[in-house]
């Protein structure tokens, strides 16, 4: 079986969602195996409370679980044009990873959220990359075979480098369905180029 971990931080639910979008798109490939889990939480609990963060009961992962997979896909929300901090701070925490060279070959995405479609959307999907490669990564995108992406009809989400949402400056706005598209469309396509890559591996390795 490939495995797939579909990886993120979420404050109020809609990288979330595109999470679950994700992985349900990672899970339509035959011979995958699909985890969804999160990054721990460094805001205090007060601070959690007073922000009206939600609760999120998904497994937290921890750094030293990334090797076990052959395609990761990451989410996290836009912060000033970059990734959350929690995010970094899981990323900050493989070192040894990248240091045993441990993640080379392996297939990587991002996927974001962004108060608005200004705000950083394709700065985060793009900046998230950067560490991605530093670890030796594939990076795969969300090309243009997803149509979706396209629409002058309305407010969507996503770029050819990542599927995404706009959650509007008060985050109240849900990802529409064309985003969760987009995220299922991601998923499967990471999919796909993983299970192709652990079949020519293992081509390889018998002969």
């Amino acid at each position: 079986m490939t495995r797939i971990l579909v990886l993120y931080y979420s404050s109020y639910g809609h990288v979330r969602a595109l999470a679950e979008a994700e992985a349900e798109g990672a899970r339509s490939v035959a011979g995958t195996h699909v985890d969804l889990r999160r990054v721990p939480e460094t805001v205090p609990e007060e601070i959690r409370q007073k922000a009206g963060f939600t609760d999120d009961g998904t497994p937290v992962a921890s750094p030293a679980d990334l090797e076990h997979y052959d395609a990761i896909i990451f989410g996290t929300p836009t912060l000033f044009g970059m990734m959350a901090g929690q995010m970094k701070s899981f990323l900050d925490q493989a070192g040894s990873l990248w240091a045993r060279n441990a993640l080379v070959g392996k297939v990587a995405a991002v996927f974001a959220s962004t108060g608005s479609q200004h705000g950083g959307h394709e700065a985060t999907l793009l900046t998230t990359q950067v560490p991605l490669q530093h670890f030796g990564m594939l990076i795969v995108g969300m090309p243009y075979t997803y149509v979706g992406q396209t629409t002058a009809d309305e407010i969507v989400g996503g770029a050819p480098y990542g599927a995404g949402t706009i959650a509007g400056a008060d985050g109240l706005r849900s990802p529409t369905e064309k985003d969760l598209a987009g995220a299922r469309f991601q998923g499967k396509h990471v999919a796909r180029i993983a299970v192709r890559l652990a079949g020519a591996n293992l081509h390889e390795e018998a002969a």
